[in-house]
């Protein structure tokens, strides 16, 4: 018999998965994702896949919305120890604007963490001008 219970377990255990997995398929139908379906639809379709069913669109688009949202966090956990050691750096000088700027870098190490490697140009404009001679931006 104990045998028998052992082995009773794991479907009871697939069963529970099953259900759940179900109900949350079901509850995607309900949910309007960040990321709008006919946005995944192209994506998808760019890469060759295709799928009449809105449910499989809606978990892609969950599952990107939680990637950048991880992405972010890191993100910002980058941004906020690249600022903390420029204030360490500058004690005599009091930081009276405390905003948090997001740069490149920091971006690119949290993508990095995902195996994403980014590689910006290494010139970037500060205005749609800049680089151009004199008579060009009179124009």
């Amino acid at each position: 018999m104990n045998g028998q219970s052992s082995q009773q377990q794991p479907k009871d255990g697939r069963h529970d998965d099953d259900a759940a997995l179900t109900e949350f398929l079901a509850s995607l139908m309900d949910y309007t994702p960040t990321i709008p379906d006919e946005l995944v639809e192209h994506y998808l379709a760019k890469s060759g896949f295709q799928c009449p069913d809105v449910r499989l669109t809606r978990l892609v688009a969950v599952a990107t919305q939680k990637f950048i949202a991880d992405v972010a966090t890191d993100a910002l956990q980058q941004c906020k120890a690249r600022q903390s050691a420029v204030i360490k750096d500058k004690r005599d000088k009091q930081q009276k604007d405390k905003r948090l700027i997001l740069t490149m870098e920091d971006l690119s190490k949290a993508l990095r963490e995902y195996g994403v490697n980014v590689k910006h140009q290494e010139y970037f404009a500060d205005s749609p001008s800049a680089g151009l001679d004199a008579a060009s931006r009179e124009e």
